[in-house]
Parts: C-alpha cells; sequence; structure tokens
C-alpha cells in the first residue's frame, strides 16, 4: 500500500512563495501518477498539479506560471513550488496516488486517485 505524507504548509503573506513536500512510499515514483489537490474553506477538494510516471506535468488555469510539480531526486519525494501565492490559494493541500501511472483531462476529480494523504494547511493574508 502506498503511504503519503504531506509537509511545508504555513501562513504566508500574498505575494510569497512556499514549498509543499510529499513523502511517499518508494514503489510509487516507479509506476503511479501523483498529483497535489486542495480544499478551501466551504468548497469542494480540486485539483492543483499532477504529473505522470513518464514526467509530464499539468496544471489547474489558477495556478499556471506559479506552480511547479516536480519529483525528488531519490524519488521518494513529490514537491509543489509555489510563488506569488494569493489568499486564494488558501486550504489544505493533499498528496495523491494511482496506479494508472498516465494522465487524462479527467485527472482533476478526487474519484481518479486511490491513495492520499492527510493534508498540510497553508493559509495566504492580504
Amino acid at each position: 500500500e502506498v503511504q503519503l505524507r504531506e509537509s511545508g504548509g504555513d501562513s504566508v503573506q500574498a505575494g510569497g512563495s512556499l514549498r509543499l513536500s510529499c513523502y511517499a512510499s518508494i514503489y510509487a515514483f516507479n509506476s503511479y501518477r501523483l498529483a497535489w489537490f486542495r480544499q478551501a474553506p466551504g468548497k469542494e477538494r480540486e485539483g492543483v498539479a499532477a504529473i505522470n510516471s513518464a514526467g509530464t506535468t499539468t496544471y489547474a488555469d489558477s495556478v499556471k506560471g506559479r506552480f511547479t510539480i516536480s519529483p525528488g531526486d531519490f524519488k521518494t519525494t513529490l514537491y509543489l513550488d509555489m510563488d506569488n501565492l494569493t489568499p486564494e490559494d488558501t486550504g489544505i493541500y493533499y498528496c495523491a496516488a494511482d496506479p494508472q501511472a498516465w494522465l487524462t483531462n479527467t485527472w482533476s476529480s478526487t474519484a481518479t486517485w486511490k491513495f492520499w494523504g492527510q493534508g498540510t494547511r497553508v493559509t495566504v493574508s492580504s
């Protein structure tokens, strides 16, 4: 079973940057796709960024050009680098993994991901 554990959430000012980390059991990177989701207060969980086993990435329109998803050098950690943060980026950020290695146009649906972390909180103040 895949184990996921997020870290790096914090409170920052608008315009600031954060790096989130997701430690994944090592097997996950060999054949899984991985993603970051977030859930703002009172809203549904939404896809932020995803990466497949070949390294192809995709992003939600709201974060394109500001967020970067990437794997760590030792293939056990997934990162989300977030720049130029706005209050609309506030929420709990979750790491997700799924044994389907490729990405489709349904990647942002929570129903298509099998494994989830517990989340890390990001708060952006204006």
